[in-house]
């Protein structure tokens, strides 16, 4: 098995989720006492968020790039980033290392096209919605991609920021999520991507009536088929 470096602490729930993951999926793969290999670097999400509300990309791209470094030193031999929205700069954080990086949204797509949908919601921080560094990944699919309305982008990105990267986890606030979501779907969506590594600690495929891609379960799994040569890429 290949050592997996995790780019983690944005938010530190969610690195929990894909700690979980990689680890109750290698035993269930391997059996028996096996766990997965892998080290990670936790960021201080507090500067994280600070730095993404000030718009300040260049130094946010610097500090990946170096916690990057210092997981490829410490012997990592691919990287996942815990999280959908840095991965604004997997780009750049691939030609730096050398190492590959397991991208969310390449994973999501995998799945999605297995399914045969082709038009799907994205739900997110709004700099994943609005942004193309994610979109652009799943159009290579075929995939065409919905977002919601001005308002309910507000709705979504202030929910993740004010709650649930604090583990704040509001009944209302999930039933404001389920109406969006259906909303999409009125509108055409065939299913819906949970973009935001916090969003499925809130919403289930159980709470709406289209199918679900809960990326955070998506990329820990994709990132454990290429640690144990099941893919390559």
């Amino acid at each position: 098995m290949k050592t997996i470096g995790l780019i983690g602490g944005m938010s530190w729930e969610s690195s929990l989720e894909y700690y979980r993951i990689l680890n109750e999926e290698t035993k269930k793969r391997l059996g028996e006492t096996h766990s997965a290999k892998c080290l990670m670097y936790s960021f201080d999400f507090h500067e994280i968020e600070v730095l993404q509300r000030q718009g300040d990309w260049d130094e946010l791209t610097t500090r990946m790039v170096e916690s990057a470094l210092i997981l490829k030193h410490g012997g990592a031999e691919c990287l996942v980033i815990c999280t959908n929205t840095m991965h604004k700069m997997a780009g750049v954080i691939k030609i730096t290392t050398g190492l590959p990086v397991i991208h969310i949204a390449d994973e999501t797509g995998k799945v999605i096209t297995k399914q045969g949908l082709k038009k799907i919601a994205l739900l997110g921080t709004k700099f994943t919605m609005e942004g193309d560094f994610y979109s652009n990944k799943l159009k290579d699919y075929g995939i065409e991609v919905m977002i919601p309305n001005t308002s309910n982008k507000q709705i979504i990105h202030d929910i993740i920021y004010n709650e649930l990267i604090l583990g704040v986890f509001k009944e209302e606030s999930r039933q404001k999520y389920i109406e969006i979501i259906h909303q999409l779907k009125a509108d055409g969506a065939e299913g819906v991507i949970l973009g935001c590594t916090e969003i499925p600690l809130l919403i289930k495929a159980s709470d709406v009536t289209i199918p679900v891609f809960d990326t955070t379960n998506i990329h820990a799994k994709g990132a454990l088929d290429y640690a144990i040569d099941e893919v390559e890429i």
